[in-house]
């Protein structure tokens, strides 16, 4: 077995047929394995000393559950960068989200669950007015008010469902599981738009360069005038990230506007709660948006990073006791619809070896006995 298989397994450039030739020959001894290991190491670091866009290339999709049991036996293996950062552990957050379903709040004070059975239905207002259609993952909000007859609605989304609202303006909201958004049921004529985030949500802003559209999320604004762009701002979190996909944002911190950073596409903005500091930084945004596609996206990131959006994802708890497996740093791609927490727990394992045990939606991890 030559490096050169290896380098090209690695960049996703070998074939199946030579995929299962290099893990025959990894399974085949410890020495075997470990050489391997040693070429991944030298490959991940030299990829991670590249600029961004060239490092983006070494993500691994995770097979459907049918067919993945047989890629488990070699997959982790590769799926794995090692022990390239050493961050705290501290992941075990139970889910803040009290209710199961996803729930509309409406200013007036109702409140209704919106199922995924319910018909089309359409809202109108005292004149018959059309406000919005509601369907099961979806609301469109239609039409302006006054100024002074802006009232908010609230749509509550748990942990393990996410949801799309498309505003009066048009501008469209997906909302990742665990979030909250407080918006206008019906944007004012005059003003500036704002809603209010906590969670994560991708947001697909109309332009109205009369009317700038402002995201409050925890202490800063993001405001911008017709832009795609991804704010993650849960409370869990000690952070704000905005990441720009295409136009221009801004981020300020809402008590003092002076401290702003601007940000052009294929950027990331960070608001730091403790130091009320923003930095920037040149980032892939696929990696971040991949949600939105109904997938979950890794590089180089930490286990704790990681267990807190499977718990997100899938609405369950994820308890680690197993100190080797907080110090280590994934790459890879996860379609939800298509793998389990199983699934990911098992391809996981394959790297740093532990036991788990599940008891209704709490999963532990500890170390092997």
């Amino acid at each position: 077995m030559t490096s050169e298989l290896i380098y090209k397994y690695l960049s996703n450039e070998a074939s199946e047929r030579e995929v299962q030739t290099l893990f025959d020959w990894i399974d085949a001894s410890e020495e075997n394995k470990k050489y391997f290991i040693q070429v991944k190491k030298t490959w991940a670091l030299a990829a991670l000393s590249e600029t961004v866009s060239n490092d983006s290339a070494a993500v691994i999709s995770i097979q459907p559950k049918r067919k993945a049991i047989q890629y488990f036996k070699y997959a982790a293996v590769f799926l794995v960068l090692f022990g390239l950062g050493k961050l705290a552990f501290d992941f075990s957050q139970p889910s803040k989200t009290a209710s199961k379903e996803i729930v509309l709040e409406w200013a007036d004070g109702r409140t209704e669950i919106m199922e995924k059975d319910k018909p089309t239905v359409l809202v109108l207002d005292g004149n018959k007015n059309l406000i919005a259609k509601k369907f099961p993952n979806h609301i469109i909000y239609f039409g302006k008010v006054e100024d002074q007859k802006v009232v908010y609605n609230t749509l509550k989304v748990p942990y393990g469902k996410r949801f799309i609202l498309t505003l009066s303006d048009g501008t469209v909201v997906s909302l990742n599981s665990g979030t909250s958004l407080r918006y206008p049921e019906q944007f004012g004529t005059n003003g500036k738009r704002n809603v209010y985030l906590t969670g994560e949500a991708f947001f697909e802003v109309a332009k109205d360069k009369e009317h700038p559209f402002i995201v409050n999320a925890n202490q800063v604004d993001i405001e911008v005038l017709g832009t795609k762009f991804n704010i993650s701002a849960y409370p869990e979190t000690p952070t704000v990230n905005s990441t720009l996909v295409e136009g221009s944002i801004q981020m300020y911190e809402t008590e003092n506007k002076q401290n702003l950073v601007l940000l052009k596409p294929n950027q990331m903005a960070t608001w730091q709660n403790n130091t009320k500091k923003i930095t920037t930084k040149a980032i892939d945004p696929t990696f971040y948006t991949a949600w939105t596609k109904g997938e979950l996206a890794f590089k180089d990131t930490p286990f704790s990073t990681i267990a807190k959006i499977i718990q997100r994802t899938y609405d369950v708890e994820i308890i680690n006791e197993n100190s080797d497996l907080a110090k280590q740093n994934f790459t890879g791609t996860i379609k939800i619809s298509e793998s389990s927490v199983e699934n990911i727990l098992e391809l996981l394992k394959r790297d740093t070896p532990f036991n788990y045990s599940i008891k209704q939606n709490t999963i532990t991890i500890t170390n092997l006995r």
